[in-house]
């Protein structure tokens, strides 16, 4: 009776000590969920992302969690066929919630934006691009998520989202020091430019030396902390599958009435037949010709291979007379201040250079001619080397030309700043685009979650109980055992 008055009087020394002392502990931040749709001109994709709500100086610290690539073209080709724009978004937002738990589901903001291929139906019939952005509303409000619109983004919200996302991947921000056990702001903060090549647009993006820079133009953003001002600017029918149809449209206007049309940057006996009225499809060769408006006959381009004919010939896509003898000009007379600093090139920069094996670290002579031997293969050749490419062979030569002249003539690098470009595609595992940009953007709009607060014990305090705890109950069992064991005895 004696030892079970003793254990009795530990439990409850035990249950006393697990009462005292209490004091304030904070949770661990929970994780949130974001998805954003990249509804380009050619194709769109979807990104989801996560984050910790105790977020770093209002900006969430975000990482990609899933990408999915939606079949099928982008949402501005479903304008006679709106509901077509919607359904084809089913199958990506269906592997989506298969890595949201579902918990996080209601909460998690959901957003799609349109780029340049929306832009151009807009221009063209506003209400075909209202009914697909619409239809597409209406399949992500089907889904348990927090939809938060769908709309058109200009071109340089595009530009600067795509400089946020180059710069966060970066470490341009913020980085983790594991020093510190948290994330600091870099004490010399090296700010990287971004270009991106899409289908109908290009946009430039970067921070401007000095204080010479015209303010009208500049993008104010806000992250970290900190306030930051780049220039930005976007290119609306200077992407590459409209520089393609563009350059097509000059080069029969110029034959006249030929039904035969040399294409000096097409592979020798690559041939292409295109119809007159596939060009008055886009705005951006819709001009008021009357070799395209009277007449709906069919041209068949035939490739020459001929690397020099190509380069006049893309030339003529840019109006560089423009900006007469200004310094602070690109082309067709928009302003931009003298490009500085390291650049990351992505999107079609990035998958022209790449499948030609040239890099920013060759010289411009080295390039160029690598450029020119690959202009003058012929088709035969290119498929048997290249099987998988073929449906993109024809074009890489004046892709590639292209992209010489934009970025040389248009942007003003040249020999010194050459090397300052770096083409790529993803960075710290994540696909460099504008979606990932706007997510940190969006972040700080969404309020910080208050730290949640529970009562709790001091470790040590803790411990100490439970271990009182257990005694006493491993001493009950033994006591009872023992005086069972000696009346049986």
């Amino acid at each position: 009776t004696a030892i079970v008055g003793a254990l009795i009087a530990l439990s409850i020394i035990a249950l006393v000590l697990s009462l005292v002392k209490i004091e304030d502990v904070t949770l661990p931040p929970t994780v949130k969920y974001g998805m954003v749709f990249d509804a380009g001109s050619s194709h769109t994709s979807l990104f989801v992302y996560e984050w910790d709500s105790d977020k770093e100086n209002d900006t969430g610290v975000v990482s990609q969690t899933l990408s999915c690539d939606v079949q099928g073209q982008g949402i501005s080709s479903y304008a006679n066929d709106p509901p077509k724009a919607g359904d084809s978004l089913r199958e990506c937002l269906d592997k989506a919630l298969k890595v949201i738990p579902a918990a996080k589901q209601r909460d998690t903001p959901a957003y799609l934006g349109a780029t340049a291929g929306m832009r151009l139906l807009r221009e063209q019939n506003s209400s075909a691009a209202d009914q697909v952005l619409a239809e597409v509303a209406k399949t992500m409000r089907e889904y348990p998520v927090a939809f938060k619109g769908a709309r058109i983004l200009t071109g340089e919200e595009e530009g600067a989202y795509g400089w946020i996302t180059t710069n966060y991947l970066l470490d341009s921000f913020t980085k983790y020091s594991p020093k510190a056990h948290t994330w600091v702001r870099p004490e010399a903060a090296n700010f990287f430019g971004a270009l991106d090549l899409g289908g109908a647009s290009t946009q430039i993006s970067f921070m401007p030396e000095g204080s010479g820079m015209n303010w009208n133009e500049a993008s104010k953003l806000t992250l970290y902390g900190y306030n930051y001002n780049i220039y930005t600017h976007s290119y609306l029918c200077y992407g590459q599958n409209e520089m393609l149809k563009r350059l097509a449209k000059e080069l029969i206007v110029e034959s006249s009435s030929s039904t035969r049309v040399d294409h000096p940057c097409y592979p020798k006996d690559y041939n292409e037949t295109v119809s007159l009225s596939s060009f008055r499809a886009s705005p951006c060769t819709n001009w008021s010709d009357p070799h395209l408006t009277l007449s709906d006959r069919i041209v068949t381009l035939e490739g020459s291979g001929n690397a020099s004919g190509c380069l006049a010939a893309v030339k003529k896509l840019f109006n560089f007379s423009a900006c007469g003898q200004s310094q602070d000009c690109t082309f067709d007379g928009v302003y931009q201040p003298r490009v500085s600093g390291q650049f990351i090139a992505f999107a079609g920069f990035y998958y022209t250079f790449h499948f030609l094996n040239l890099t920013s670290q060759q010289s411009l002579i080295d390039v160029n001619s690598t450029i020119q031997t690959f202009c003058k293969k012929n088709w035969a050749e290119l498929v048997e080397t290249f099987p998988q490419q073929k449906g993109y062979l024809h074009a890489y030569c004046s892709m590639a030309i292209y992209i010489l002249t934009l970025l040389l003539d248009g942007y003003k690098f040249n020999e010194h700043t050459w090397s300052s470009i770096h083409f790529s595609r993803q960075a710290a595992n994540t696909d460099i685009g504008w979606t990932l940009g706007f997510m940190l953007n969006f972040t700080n709009m969404i309020p910080t979650d208050a730290l949640e607060h529970v009562k709790g014990l001091q470790p040590s305090l803790w411990a100490a109980a439970v271990s009182f705890i257990v005694l006493a109950i491993v001493a009950g069992l033994v006591t009872v055992f023992l005086q069972c064991f000696w009346k049986t005895k």
